[in-house]
């Protein structure tokens, strides 16, 4: 048995599936992780969400910003953004089923000794705490209060935790942490509007949510997703990056909890409709304990 956990698909079918025959992936034996965002921006995010619920009982998803805006595009309290590729997901005949597995999918998710998370874990939360703050979110969004959650997740305030926090206020800086989170301030406070791999230089200090050294999680490893500019690359051993980008032009990537290797697909011409079979192998480290 291995586990495998794999970067933003976001549709990319493709090459998910050329990562899978390169490794010999059964579903009956093996189990995928993924850090989400599964749809979205990508050519086939109906035919993705359908493989992977398919495979729903070998399968560990945690949500991601995607993930959440299709749920909320879906209830009808969000209208689609114009890069938006989830119309097919809208109109299929199986979309209640396969909405209602991806509401039911968690914010995060702890085994082997690792921690799967979309965006990361801020710097003032343990691991423990932040299961705990996930599972609020969870609740809500499993909750006869869902489309109201759903309606008021969007934006960027409040930026920073305080316990005191309540309502659409404490969930929604929750979601923001676990899914939309890049740099933020020692303290934990966010800046949800720099995306590269550098801050905006009109910002203060804040700094990629993983490099504070007094983080309450530092000593954890912890598999997340989201920040497609990084290519994966943390410069923190106990940090995998697998967002490298594969909507964009990138590779999609898949890591293997057991051995530490790291393996990636390239989509043909840089489009994710088709690959050339080539995959890359990483030998790594870091393995599960």
């Amino acid at each position: 048995m291995a586990t495998y956990a794999v970067g933003d698909i976001q549709g990319c079918l493709q090459p998910l599936k050329t990562l899978l025959r390169a490794v010999d992936f059964n579903p009956s034996r093996d189990v995928l992780w993924s850090v989400g965002d599964v749809v979205n921006r990508g050519p086939r995010c109906l035919k993705t969400l359908r493989f992977l619920y398919s495979m729903r009982d070998a399968l560990v998803l945690v949500l991601g910003n995607h993930d959440l805006h299709l749920l909320a595009v879906a209830a009808g309290v969000r209208p689609p953004s114009k890069s938006d590729t989830l119309d097919k997901i809208l109109a299929a005949p199986d979309r209640d089923q396969l909405l209602n597995w991806l509401l039911h999918r968690p914010l995060l998710h702890r085994e082997k000794g690792y921690t799967l998370v979309h965006a990361g874990i801020p710097p003032q939360w343990s691991i423990p705490y932040a299961i705990g703050r996930a599972r609020e979110v969870e609740l809500a969004l499993q909750s006869p209060e869902c489309t109201s959650f759903l309606r008021n997740m969007y934006g960027n305030e409040p930026n920073l935790w305080t316990e005191d926090l309540t309502g659409m206020d404490r969930l929604r800086v929750i979601t923001n942490y676990l899914t939309r989170m890049r740099y933020c301030t020692p303290q934990g406070a966010l800046d949800l509007k720099s995306k590269g791999p550098k801050p905006d230089p009109d910002v203060g200090n804040v700094a990629p949510w993983f490099s504070h050294p007094q983080r309450a999680a530092a000593g954890e490893k912890i598999l997340f997703g989201h920040w497609a500019s990084l290519e994966g690359s943390t410069d923190v051993p106990n940090v995998i990056g697998l967002d490298s980008g594969c909507v964009w032009g990138g590779a999609l990537s898949l890591y293997c909890l057991e051995t530490g290797e790291m393996l990636r697909c390239r989509c043909r011409g840089g489009k994710c409709r088709d690959t050339d079979g080539t995959v890359q192998r990483f030998p790594g480290a870091l393995r599960a304990s």
